[in-house]
């Protein structure tokens, strides 16, 4: 979903200044060669609050400056918010300056097209091939961009998402609910809160929602990084928890004894209150709980798997007409709202849905199937064919008709295998799941003695 690196070191080895210009230049080039007639293509920016984002920034508004690109500026900003700001502007492009989940040495460029939606993996191979080549062109002084500094998109965001049928603001408030928030000290901080409020939640409980960068914790929103609001929410008698990454498009809630919901099951509950109000199939990706195909089922309507990746889920949900879809790190994609994961939306629904049960948090949890995923890598020297490995687990289990859209998977009567090969180095990851944590870790271990032995 963009250029990803950490900040410092030498040029081409991390995120440098002369990387971030390269590549904002570049995709400043791209855009231009999309829409040939635009004197002065428009580009919607936003980012999070990470320590490196306000140096990230200047360099890349520069940059579209320089290409002679207009830049609309939401300043700090959610990433969903920069998705529905690029064709409500009706922008041509749009970039998120944010590392996601990742620590805060990190920082990255996400990359939008004028859908507010990532671009494709064609897309990148070329602006990868315009970097290497240096293909940028930068214009004289009388054709410079401008830049427009405009911060009432989180609002019109809200207002957008209060506006659907599905979200029942008075239910949320005749509850008077009480909400702890875990926004990592970034624009969660600003965006959560005010929509909480505008939903009516009674009482807010914020913690970590100074947007200033200093993330206090790991801001992957797992288990092991949340054991601060964990006891929050259990010492201050809270009705849940509400933890988003830093740059909000993933989501994951706390129950009323501190225990987790399951990042897996953010995505679940809300499909099951969607479904209720809609028909049509629903999408995640192939590493995803088998709970949503369950839940999808029980309401009469059809699951698809898609390969990992929020771009693949996106164009698998188009292709079969979603009504919901996303991942199961917490990503809950809405397409009547837009097509991109969206923490803001997540909370609104899994909120009404959650009113409406009239049942506390740990009770809503055990009412939908009790899967659990155990996550694995196996590292492999450089020389060994790691396709050729893949491809011999599939003939193994050919019986299971695996399933290679991305990888393999294979899956058995109450459990599935998903094996996937990294991008980037010699690596197999191999993410198992099953009715116990014990036997998906053990599912796991015989699949990784199987693969040895190949090797």
């Amino acid at each position: 979903s963009g250029i990803r690196g950490t900040i410092g070191g030498a040029p081409g080895d991390a995120l440098t200044p002369l990387d971030i210009m390269q590549f904002a230049s570049a995709f400043a080039n791209w855009v231009r060669r999309r829409n040939p007639d635009l004197a002065k293509p428009k580009v919607v920016i936003g980012r999070d609050a990470r320590i490196s984002g306000p140096m990230v920034h200047q360099i890349v508004v520069g940059a579209l400056m320089g290409s002679g690109l207009d830049v609309f500026d939401l300043g700090l900003s959610t990433t969903p918010t920069v998705e529905m700001a690029v064709p409500g502007e009706r922008a041509q492009a749009g970039i998120i300056l944010t590392a996601s989940h990742n620590p805060k040495q990190w920082n990255a460029l996400k990359l939008l097209n004028e859908a507010g939606e990532f671009i494709s993996g064609a897309d990148g191979q070329e602006l990868l091939r315009m970097i290497e080549s240096q293909d940028y062109h930068y214009v004289e002084v009388d054709d410079l961009g401008s830049r427009t500094n405009d911060d009432s998109w989180t609002e019109k965001h809200i207002d957008r998402i209060l506006a659907l049928d599905m979200v029942d603001v008075d239910a949320i408030r005749n509850a008077g609910l009480t909400v702890a928030v875990d926004a990592v000290n970034s624009t969660g901080g600003l965006a959560i809160p005010r929509l909480l409020e505008r939903l009516g939640v009674g009482t807010i409980i914020p913690l970590y929602c100074e947007p200033n960068g200093e993330f206090p914790h790991n801001p992957e929103p797992l288990a092991e990084h949340l054991t601060e609001i964990s006891r929050v929410v259990e010492e201050e008698k809270a009705d849940l928890g509400v933890v988003v990454d830093p740059d909000v498009d993933r989501l994951a809630m706390v129950c009323e004894d501190g225990s987790m919901f399951g990042e897996e099951y953010t995505l679940v509950a809300v499909a099951d209150h969607v479904l209720t109000h809609r028909a049509g199939p629903t999408v995640s990706n192939l590493s995803s709980s088998r709970a949503l195909r369950d839940v999808t089922s029980s309401h009469g309507q059809t699951y698809h798997a898609a390969a990992v990746g929020e771009v693949n889920v996106v164009q698998k949900m188009k292709d079969v007409g979603a009504v919901i879809g996303g991942e199961g790190n917490g990503g809950v994609i809405l397409p009547e709202l837009h097509y991109g994961r969206d923490a803001l939306v997540g909370i609104a629904l899994f909120l009404t849905h959650f009113v409406r049960k009239g049942m506390k948090m740990s009770a809503l949890r055990a009412s939908y199937p009790d899967y659990h995923m155990s996550k694995n890598k196996i590292a492999l020297t450089p020389d060994i064919d790691v396709d050729a490995i893949l491809q011999r687990m599939e003939e193994r289990y050919a019986e299971r008709s695996p399933s290679t859209i991305d990888g393999v998977k294979i899956d058995f009567d109450e459990e599935w295998v998903h094996l996937r090969k990294s991008n980037t180095e010699p690596i197999i990851r191999i993410y198992t799941e099953s009715k116990s944590p014990e036997a998906a870790q053990g599912l796991a271990e015989k699949v990784m003695e199987e693969i040895s032995s190949l090797v």
